[in-house]
């Protein structure tokens, strides 16, 4: 078995419908340990890279703009940011959530029990979780600095930040 990291988002429609804990307390089950966290209010490029694999389908538009929060308007224009640490962290997570498609997911996970499909097509799925070993160490390094995880995950070199030292990805 293998120690990995994986990101979660609790998204806009999450936070909208006050499913942090129920969320938390599934991931829970995992045995997994969180090792960041932080609220976060994703620009539009932010969020244009997060998706950067999805860019060329018609809902991309719309994408950005429900992980953005202007589906759902303040105070849900942010997400919550996890990365969730352990033994096979990415497997245990997609399964504790879900098929992105929350008609196809299973009941008892968080998309099957949160999730549901716009009348424009669009999935409010409550979460994002990373895919692969690839896009977690892609996106935990797009929504996390190094030094907002108690976990050293991947080199980083020193740096400053309004003169001060600090850390940032190698």
């Amino acid at each position: 078995m293998q120690k990995q990291a994986t990101l979660v988002l609790i998204k806009p429609d999450g936070l909208k419908k006050s499913l942090t804990g129920n969320i938390m307390s599934k991931l829970a089950e995992s045995k997994l340990v969180i090792i960041g966290a932080r609220v976060a209010r994703p620009d539009r490029k932010l969020v244009e890279i997060h998706y950067q694999h999805l860019k060329d389908k018609p809902f991309f538009s719309g994408l950005v703009d429900y992980l953005q929060g202007k589906l759902h308007g303040e105070p849900y224009d942010r997400v919550l940011a996890f990365v969730y640490y352990g033994e096979n962290a990415i497997e245990k997570v997609r399964k504790i959530v879900g098929a992105t498609n929350p008609e196809e997911a299973e009941p008892t996970t968080i998309r099957g029990s949160y999730g549901r499909i716009m009348t424009s097509g669009l999935f409010e799925n409550v979460v994002h979780a990373s895919s692969d070993p690839a896009d977690a160490e892609r996106e935990i390094k797009l929504w996390f600095k190094p030094d907002e995880l108690v976990v050293d995950l991947y080199p980083a070199k020193p740096c400053a930040h309004n003169n001060q030292p600090a850390l940032d990805w190698a």
